[in-house]
């Protein structure tokens, strides 16, 4: 016995010291990919000596003799800590993922070679300006360099997930860089999944009234009667069984409750304490582990720029320089149609155009699938755009027999010169010569907030369509492209563009809302991304004569919901302190408590309150209530709670107390009845989620922000390393935006928000403050991986400098590239 318990003893220390050095040795091959910030490498390209300072919070500070040597040092920084992001966006464009993750996102690579994105870019590089052009050589020079570096000496192939996922790495070239701008608009966009919906819903509902309850118009003027689209489009089904996105991590397909969204707010010198201008901006996009902006600084001839990048393109998109201060917020143009395409009944090779019908445009592309057969696509084009497969976005919902879909959009530009107008912004010194720089700008469209040392500003940039004033549909839903008047007659001009400069009230603003209210075809947009958050920072701004740094950044965090200050008492009249004593332990005793909580809550969506996970459950029955019987299975595409529909129904707007009526019963119910029932149905489903009393009730514990690895986030384990979960207040409404997941399982993660955060004062530029949601390095072994992260949950920052001094300083690394000699 004492010997099989020695031998026993033994075979553990083993096992033990096995799993040691296995641990060991996959981290000492892991960890060879991190870089050092402290080193000299000589290298081909550049044309005199780069200095990469990193602060303490390890953003680049780039300083070189040229711009094209800052550039090419910027690329050289990306590449260090980013490498694998890069990759990953190059290749979602090329619509070769698949290569590396084989059929799991065969779909998206399908999708993304119909649009052709890369093909454009390529061609887009032509019509680039020779400086934009140097830049982008010099960049991809710098990202080649990290490469040839990490060849040479072995690094580990630039990051961990590239030992797990071995595939060739071919070298940067300028396309890469204007494709991930056009993947931007693709993640940004909204209108063309707006189309279908509104399509949808219109064959659904016979009554026009409650097609406008629920996918209601921004307020405003009203927007005349448009046809049903049965009318539009003869022989499509009323209903149709859904066609849900790809859920991989790694598509840019988004639904449009994801499309852009964004805040941007500026004071003029006469509403700043200071006497300088100030500017916020925080833009929001889906969170992932790393973000996807990475803080840097350019000392450029023109002066420096700070703020923050997209990893693969070479200029900062929303920052400041010692004069200029620039945010973005989607703008939510109306830059795509949807066009139903009529084939040739005895040539399907044919669609039918204003002249008769004519042939596709087609071209094969081969999509290699890792351990599958290739597969071989056909791509179809015509005058109007790509032809898209049924399953996008149930575009076969909406497309009768003998008919295809096809797209209009203006990122599908082979003349994309946006890289210009980015280029132009950061050399700029004044609000005129940047709205000026902004011309160029394609797609995708956005709201350019700026501000100099006197005066504020805001343009909307990107190509606006002109659209023939007899549109069928006038782009709200899809329309036959065989129809003259349906068609794009080119764009608009630049002046067209809304513009606001020098406001006498000295301040301006967006949060996604409808800017101007102009009749069609002159009209921006029909879909707007906010109605809510506006009117909470029109009170935040308006109740201070003067504004500081520390004011801006508390709306930047503000957590009140005016969407709850609206709604509760409009839901609950009739149910407030209302009822029979009950016992504990019943449902109607449950009931008297949750409105007790919610009637003494003052709208604020706290993390450590039970009070916003109450009233969020709560709308999301009652909305579900309300339109499962009328709208069928297209019902599961408003999984986000619409405001404006709610407050339609329980103010009886034009009949929309119908909504209440469940038609398949022989009672009428009543808005009240169903706001009851929603509130125990909303009660049960806490209690079966996360038990205990109401009052231990978190928020944040519903509502964590989901910073997954795109790759490796499921994967056991490894998942524990890659992911940043974190607790967070906010919500769909709230200035502190936490878009929440919408759907089953885990509806209220916050997976959609604000991935970087700048407070600009020119009183004092270098007060100005930034921050990102994750951390600057996307490996997960560096320190630099989460260091932000916490940072940015309590609504911190880090000091947002020009000052060389101050980064040497505290620097973690300087890096000093030199020319290779021969």
């Amino acid at each position: 016995m004492a010997l099989i318990f020695r031998w026993l003893v033994r075979l553990a220390v083993l096992l033990i010291v096995m799993s040691v050095l296995s641990v060991t040795l996959i981290y000492w091959i892991a960890s060879r990919s991190l870089p050092d910030y402290d080193d000299k490498v000589a290298v081909r390209g550049l044309g005199a000596e780069v200095e990469i300072v990193r602060d303490n919070a390890n953003v680049p500070h780039i300083f070189g003799q040229s711009d094209a040597d800052v550039f090419f040092g910027l690329g050289f920084a990306h590449a260090q800590d980013r490498m694998w992001q890069m990759i990953n966006l190059r290749r979602t464009a090329q619509g070769r993922l698949s290569e590396v993750y084989g059929s799991a996102t065969l779909n998206i690579d399908k999708l993304l070679r119909r649009f052709d994105i890369y093909t454009l870019s390529v061609q887009s590089v032509e019509a680039l300006a020779p400086e934009t052009r140097a830049a982008l050589e010099a960049y991809s020079a710098g990202v080649n360099a990290r490469l040839a570096q990490i060849n040479t000496e072995a690094l580990g192939r630039g990051a961990p997930e590239m030992l797990l996922f071995n595939a060739p790495m071919a070298p940067w070239r300028p396309a890469d860089s204007v494709a991930i701008g056009k993947l931007m608009g693709l993640q940004l966009s909204g209108h063309l999944e707006a189309e279908v919906i509104r399509a949808r819903s219109s064959l659904a509902l016979p009554d026009a009234d409650r097609l406008s309850d629920i996918l209601p118009d921004a307020p405003g003027t009203g927007v005349a009667a448009l046809p049903e689209y049965a009318a539009l489009v003869p022989g499509t089904k009323q209903y149709s069984a859904n066609l849900p996105l790809d859920p991989h991590p790694l598509s840019p397909f988004k639904h449009m409750a994801f499309a852009g969204a964004s805040n941007a707010w500026a004071a003029a010198p006469s509403r700043s304490a200071s006497g300088g201008t100030l500017l916020a901006n925080d833009p929001h996009l889906g969170f992932t582990a790393p973000a996807i902006w990475y803080l840097a600084r350019l000392e450029l001839q023109s002066g420096g720029v700070i703020g923050g990048t997209i990893p693969g393109m070479p200029a900062v998109m929303t920052g400041r320089s010692a004069e200029l201060g620039w945010g973005l917020t989607s703008a939510y143009v109306d830059d795509q149609d949807v066009y139903i395409e009529e084939l040739n009944p005895e040539n399907p090779q044919e669609y039918r155009t204003p002249t008769g019908f004519k042939q596709f445009r087609t071209r094969s592309s081969i999509i290699t699938v890792k351990d599958a057969d290739p597969v071989t696509l056909t791509l179809r084009w015509t005058d109007n755009g790509p032809l898209l497969p049924g399953s996008h976005y149930n575009l076969a919902a909406i497309t009768p027999p003998g008919h295809v879909a096809s797209v209009n959009w203006t990122v599908l530009s082979g003349r994309d010169t946006t890289l210009d107008a980015a280029m132009g912004v950061m050399e700029a010194k004044t609000v005129e010569q940047a709205i000026d720089a902004a011309q160029s700008y394609i797609a995708p469209a956005q709201n350019l907030t700026l501000v100099d040392r006197s005066k504020i500003a805001m343009k909307t940039i990107g190509a606006m369509p002109r659209r023939d004033a007899n549109h069928q549909s006038q782009g709200r839903m899809p329309a036959p492209g065989w129809i003259g008047a349906n068609r794009w007659q080119g764009m608009l001009p630049y002046t067209a563009n809304p513009e606001f400069i020098a406001p006498a009230g000295g301040i301006l603003g967006n949060t996604n809302n409808k800017t101007v209210d102009r009749p069609f075809p002159n009209h921006v947009s029909f879909v707007w991304g906010d109605t809510q958050r506006v009117q909470r920072w029109n009170r935040l701004m308006q109740t201070r004569q003067v504004h500081t740094r520390d004011s801006f950044i508390e709306a930047q965090l503000d957590t009140v919901s005016f969407t709850a200050r609206s709604l509760l008492p409009l839901i609950g009249a009739e149910l407030w302190f209302t009822g029979e004593a009950a016992a504990d332990g019943t449902a109607q005793r449950q009931r008297q408590r949750a409105l007790i909580l919610l009637a003494a809550w003052s709208g604020e969506m706290n993390e450590h309150l039970p009070e916003p996970l109450i009233y969020m459950a709560w709308l999301r029955a009652l909305q579900d209530r309300l339109i499962q019987d009328e709208l069928g299975p297209l019902a599961a595409e408003f999984d986000h709670v619409e405001p404006l529909f709610i407050e339609r129904v329980f103010r009886d707007v034009n009949g929309a107390a119908a909504w209440c009526d469940v038609l398949q019963s022989a009672q009428t119910e009543s808005c009240p009845e169903m706001a009851r029932l929603a509130l125990d149905d909303a009660l049960l489903w806490i209690s079966e989620t996360w038990g205990g009393e109401l009052e231990s009730l978190r928020w944040g514990d519903a509502h964590q922000a989901t910073h997954d690895h795109q790759v490796l986030g499921d994967v056991p384990v490894l998942r524990y390393f890659m992911n940043i979960r974190q607790s967070t207040s906010g919500g769909d409404n709230t200035l502190l935006r936490g878009r929440t997941k919408g759907s089953d399982p885990d509806p209220f993660h916050n997976v959609h928000g604000a991935g970087y955060r700048g407070v600009y004062d020119f009183a004092d530029p270098d007060s100005s403050v930034f921050v990102t949601s994750t951390g600057q390095s996307g490996h997960f072994l560096s320190r630099h991986y989460d260091d932000l992260a916490q940072l940015w949950r309590r609504g911190e920052y880090i000091p947002m400098s020009l000052d060389a001094d101050l980064a040497r300083a505290a620097s973690v690394g300087i890096t000093i590239l030199t020319p290779e000699t021969p």
